[in-house]
């Protein structure tokens, strides 16, 4: 996409409703913000990322079995 593409899709960006616009905003805003954030993944870390996202949600666990858990690991240390 060339800087005139751009500017027609802005200049389109203006005859939208003004909660629309302002949602556009807010959107280029964060994105202009995370450009300047010190933190970056590295390919390898982005691709584990979405390797990690692709099996799925990770198990969630209760209280209990947290409880469970940190019992056996600290009988077993002892």
């Amino acid at each position: 996409m060339d800087k005139q593409q751009i500017k027609v899709v802005l200049d389109r960006v203006l005859t939208w409703p003004v909660a629309r616009q302002l949602d556009a905003i807010e959107i280029l805003l964060m994105m202009e913000k995370s450009d300047n954030s010190p933190y970056w993944l590295t390919d390898e870390q982005a691709a584990e990322v979405r390797r990690r996202l692709a099996d799925g949600p990770a198990k969630v666990l209760t209280l209990d079995e947290v409880r469970d858990y940190l019992e056996r690991r600290l009988n077993d240390k002892g």
